[in-house]
């Protein structure tokens, strides 16, 4: 699971999947022009469950305007990733134009410590029906 980031992967990607529920949503709009997106920072905190295990909190930057909406964020995750403890930054984004979303997100190069130490990969939150499910595929 984990690899150094000055060595290339020896195994292939691994693809993991676990439900996620946002336990905190703390919005601040600091700019709101009357014309245009009004622009938020939100302090949000998350609880994990499965085979990524632990809770996270992070800071969203959102921009919401009458015909989309996008974000950018930062949050430190504190729990397990498949059995291996520790802590790691995952930083993601997205749009949404109300016709399609586009999403994209990283585990941050040398952010792991503990188990998660050198931790390398890419990271995807979404939301639908059927619950919030985060999917990481590490390298």
């Amino acid at each position: 699971m984990m690899s150094s980031n000055s060595a290339p992967p020896t195994a292939a990607a691994r693809t993991l999947v676990a439900d996620f529920e946002v336990t905190g949503w703390e919005p601040e709009v600091y700019d709101d022009p009357g014309e245009g997106p009004a622009l938020a920072r939100v302090t949000v905190r998350k609880t994990f469950r499965g085979v990524v295990d632990g809770t996270s909190i992070g800071q969203v930057l959102t921009a919401a305007g009458s015909d989309g909406r996008g974000y950018v964020a930062s949050e430190r995750f504190t729990g397990s990733v498949d059995g291996c403890v520790g802590t790691v930054v995952f930083q993601h984004g997205g749009r949404d134009d109300g016709a399609s979303a586009y999403t994209f997100g990283h585990v941050v190069p040398g952010s792991g410590t503990g188990q998660l130490a050198g931790l390398a990969g890419e990271i995807t939150l979404t939301h639908d029906d059927s619950g919030a499910r985060v999917t990481l595929v590490l390298r």
